[in-house]
């Protein structure tokens, strides 16, 4: 695993998503495609508990002593218990931001970490260091993705009757 190009990629990773949303309405952010689909706010708010709560601590809990138990996560019961969707997002994008470079400067202090070392995850599987931190920056392009899978999606609701098939398919 290449830790350079893992935190560059966690540095424009956080750019990008800071970019696609801090200049979106709370309207905006507040709303959902369906009832059973996230809106930008609850990805952002989701991002944010994840890099605090989940990539970093899993990680450093690897490399420290695969052995350690790993505290419990819930993020998707944390989209309505921690009510996401009522949450500033300027706010939130602040704490994701300031988040991510907790992460990165703890990134730095690493020397020469060993991405060999490997866990077992509480659902039973085996993970490396290696594979933790190419999932945390894989992560952050699926959930860049579905951001912009939601821009699409409000403006096509926002633009009535007007269509961007032109454009080509989603």
């Amino acid at each position: 695993m290449n830790l350079e190009l893992a935190k560059q990629r966690l540095t424009q990773n956080a750019a990008t998503i800071q970019s696609m949303v801090a200049w979106v309405s709370q309207e905006q952010a507040q709303w959902r495609p369906s009832p059973e689909e996230w809106s930008l706010l609850e990805v952002v708010n989701h991002l944010y508990d994840e890099e605090r709560l989940d990539f970093r601590v899993r990680l450093g809990l690897i490399l420290q002593d695969p052995a350690l138990p790993w505290p419990a996560i819930h993020p998707s019961a944390w989209v309505t218990e921690r009510r996401y969707n009522e949450r500033d997002l300027a706010e939130t994008l602040a704490d994701f931001v300031r988040e991510r470079q907790a992460s990165l400067a703890w990134l730095n202090t690493l020397d020469d970490p060993d991405f060999t070392l490997a866990a077992k995850h509480p659902a039973g599987f085996v993970i490396s260091a290696g594979d933790m931190l190419m999932s945390w920056v894989a992560h952050d392009m699926l959930h860049i993705r579905q951001l912009n899978e939601l821009h699409y999606q409000w403006l096509g609701v926002q633009e009535r009757p007007f269509s961007p098939l032109y454009a080509g398919e989603w």
